[in-house]
């Protein structure tokens, strides 16, 4: 029997490659999701309104711990109108459970800010579902709630 010729072989594993769709060629969902909430950290403090409209669902709930519930649109307007002004932010203790196209995300959120009136200092643990719509992760809901004191 002939031995196949190296285009054959590069032929045949490409072949293999596209007949196979559940083989995935890009970064785990997990990877994906913990990336679109760095970004979202980030815009936290450097807001950019075209940045925060790719990270939000159309369906939007975003709630604080003070009971304000805000939709897609406020929470543009939260972060571009400096209403919550976060000078840092930093994320600590954050799971990710992958569900489907949802992803469960829970992680204590503590930061400093530039709010007048408020406490400079922010410590609140956080609960957000993310959908995968047409291939990203867009932010669902999202629930703060104050640490409870000890």
């Amino acid at each position: 029997m002939k031995a196949l010729s190296t285009i054959s072989v590069k032929y045949l594993i490409l072949l293999i490659a596209i007949s196979v769709p559940s083989v995935s060629f890009g970064q785990p969902d997990e990877e994906q999701v913990a990336l679109a909430i760095e970004r979202f950290r980030v815009v936290m403090v450097n807001p950019d309104s075209q940045v925060l409209a790719d990270l939000a669902s159309d369906d939007l709930e975003y709630v604080h711990s003070s009971g304000t519930v805000r939709d897609k649109k406020g929470f543009i307007d939260e972060f571009m109108q400096r209403w919550t002004n976060f000078t840092s932010v930093t994320i600590q203790n954050q799971t990710i459970k992958i569900s489907g196209d949802n992803a469960i995300v829970r992680h204590r959120l503590v930061a400093e800010a530039d709010n007048p009136g408020y406490p400079s200092r922010v410590d609140i643990i956080i609960l957000m579902v993310w959908r995968k719509e047409q291939g990203k992760w867009k932010m669902l809901a999202r629930q703060a709630a104050k640490v409870r004191e000890k």
